[in-house]
């Protein structure tokens, strides 16, 4: 029986010993490769904090101790540890565990994650919570050092130091080195200052000192005074101290009894604590150390070669090599990104063009605000980034682009079901909240060829702001003939038909597929989805039913404003609309979601020759 079988919960990480504990983690790292290799997920940052989840739970007692996992991406150790060991085979798959924290799933996932510099916000409340209350508990908050780089997370810090005294914060760091490490003297003052013995006597030490009468406190504040000032000389790390933590680090996130010993000394400290840990992404997995870029989020792979199963130019890519075809000619075009280059196709463009080429960290809401400054001394700047991460801009693209009618373009990727990731990651409310965006163009392109047609139409054919909208994965072919030709609607068909499907995007595929299955139906496919152009009415003015289809909340949709149109022109029509209620999509694969919303082409077959 392997340690890994002995642990079914926190408990039981009490009783192992050193050794235990270091098998316990090669058992957890071989269960992580295994399983990221046919579910996909999020396997090298991961496989960087197995020592480290391991280590938390080993010395604080969850749930009492509440663990906030920011992101959220690393939490597979800790559900591993936390009862859902059994189940994990089943990580992000329809019906299975999340792969992200979901309180909804057990008790030890104290906050829902999913996107990044959230935690010491959420850490902090919690810590307040408790003391107003009167619980016991630490309070947890886990931070890669990308996540730190968003703006929520310094204002976070801001707010959290001096008052917090049940508050810890983990700085994971995999890659940028915010305090430097100046050699054997700091590392033996670490080990010195996490000793537990050492804080215990520093807090009795303390307490006496304050007891002498007159003189006393003022001994105190002075010792208190030179201690920082040596802290900051040996460790430079002033940022930390200055906000009003207690900073432990850089500590080897991979030491068990090195993080051990520090998390005690953090737990049986009455000040907010900061452990600045240093670890490696992809730790064990030789690919995955080689490219902890691409193991982020991968998905099926090999795990002999760690080559990924799938295969085949995807809208991402096409979106970078059009970017790059448009940058050769134009001196003005130049793409921004918040920490997601690989992701959303960008690499070749900043090889290429270094200079134009902007990545700001995990700050969307400044990526933005930082665009606009381009566009305003006449670049033209492409913004590209996630649906979902979008929605953290939207007083920036209000007010510092649409508001001075600024010409900046919005490469929104992902948009629509994404599949396997969940609640937090579906790209489905962007075209609500973008068409009240006043002034504000947007595509939705069906194709590769469509996409680079609707990129130079944004930026060299429409005034003002432009976003372009696209799915996950690759393209579709449809068993339909049509050609765009820059109009913002196509007409496919007998438009003399009683029925009539309309559709934008990835969802005209699925339309397009169920058209040619039916009889008396006609399709209107939307290429400008805001505004729509009303001329689309004329088409409709013979037309009893239209059948509307879109991937995104019905809630301020594109279907909700054709309907709207629709009455406006006195186009009496039966309407009927497709798409998500008032909830949060679940994980499932891509073709699942659109089954169970009534999105694909067989549902779409069956509702139309009913109806």
């Amino acid at each position: 029986m392997s340690v890994l079988d002995r642990v079914n919960s926190p408990k039981d990480l009490k009783k192992l010993n050193e050794n235990e504990l270091e098998e316990l983690c090669s058992d957890i790292r071989k269960m992580l490769i295994n399983t990221v290799s046919k579910t996909g997920g999020h396997l090298a940052s991961n496989l960087g904090v197995v020592e480290l989840t391991v280590a938390m739970h080993k010395v604080f007692n969850s749930p009492q101790d509440q663990i906030v996992f920011d992101v959220g991406h690393q939490c597979y150790t800790h559900k591993i540890l936390t009862g859902r060991k059994d189940k994990f085979g089943t990580l992000r798959c329809e019906g299975g565990i999340s792969g992200f924290t979901r309180p909804v799933e057990s008790e030890h996932d104290i906050f829902s994650s999913g996107h990044s510099s959230t935690s010491i916000s959420a850490a902090v409340g919690l810590a307040r919570a408790k003391q107003i209350k009167g619980e016991k508990g630490k309070v947890i908050a886990v931070i890669g050092d990308g996540a730190l780089t968003g703006g929520l997370a310094y204002e976070a810090l801001n707010n959290s130091g001096n008052d917090n005294s049940n508050l810890i914060v983990v700085l994971n760091d995999n890659n940028m080195s915010i305090s430097k490490n100046v050699g054997s003297m700091a590392k033996n003052l670490t080990t010195i200052r996490t000793s537990k013995k050492y804080v215990t006597f520093k807090s009795k030490f303390q307490h006496q000192l304050a007891r002498i009468p007159k003189v006393g406190t003022e001994i105190n504040r002075f010792f208190t005074y030179v201690n920082t000032k040596i802290r900051k000389m040996i460790y430079k790390a002033t940022f930390f101290e200055d906000l009003g933590f207690r900073y432990y680090g850089p500590i080897d996130g991979h030491d068990i009894d090195a993080l051990v010993d520090v998390f005690n000394a953090a737990k049986a400290h009455n000040h907010s604590v900061l452990i600045h840990v240093n670890t490696v992404k992809g730790k064990g997995y030789y690919p995955a150390e080689k490219n902890p870029t691409q193991f982020h989020g991968i998905g099926k792979f090999d795990i002999n070669t760690g080559e990924p199963m799938s295969s085949g130019k995807n809208y991402s890519a096409c979106f970078g090599e059009t970017m790059c075809n448009f940058a050769r000619n134009d001196a003005r075009i130049c793409c921004v990104t918040a920490a997601m280059a690989e992701g959303t196709g960008l690499c070749k463009f900043a090889q290429e063009f270094p200079k134009r080429f902007f990545d700001v960290g995990i700050a969307e809401q400044h990526a933005v605000t930082f665009s606009s400054g381009l566009a305003k001394n006449g670049l033209v700047p492409v913004f590209a980034v996630y649906s979902t991460f979008l929605q953290r801009s939207y007083d920036q693209l209000v007010h510092d682009v649409a508001m001075q009618n600024l010409k900046v373009i919005f490469a929104i990727d992902r948009a629509g079901f994404v599949g396997a990731d969940g609640e937090s990651h579906q790209g489905v409310f962007d075209t609500s909240f973008l068409n009240s965006v006043v002034g504000l163009t947007v595509f939705a392109p069906s194709n590769f060829s469509e996409l680079e047609a609707m990129f130079y139409q944004g930026i060299y054919k429409t005034q003002g702001a432009v976003a372009i909208r696209y799915p996950r994965g690759n393209e579709e072919i449809v068993p339909v003939k049509y050609d765009y030709n820059h109009e913002n609607y196509t007409v496919i068909g007998d438009e003399s038909n009683k029925k009539c499907i309309v559709s934008y995007g990835r969802e005209f595929c699925e339309s397009a597929k169920a058209y040619a299955e039916l009889d008396d139906v006609f399709l209107i496919k939307l290429n400008q989805i805001k505004p729509i152009d009303d001329t689309v009415c004329e088409h409709l003015k013979k037309c009893e039913t239209v059948y509307f289809y879109e991937e995104s909340i019905k809630s301020g949709s594109v279907g909700e404003i054709f309907a709207s149109m629709l009455i406006e022109n006195d186009i009496n029509v039966h309407f009927k609309h497709f798409g998500i209620d008032d909830e949060f999509v679940k994980q499932a694969s891509v073709e699942h979601q659109l089954e169970h919303y009534n999105l694909d082409a067989k549902s779409i077959i069956k509702e139309v020759s009913n109806g």
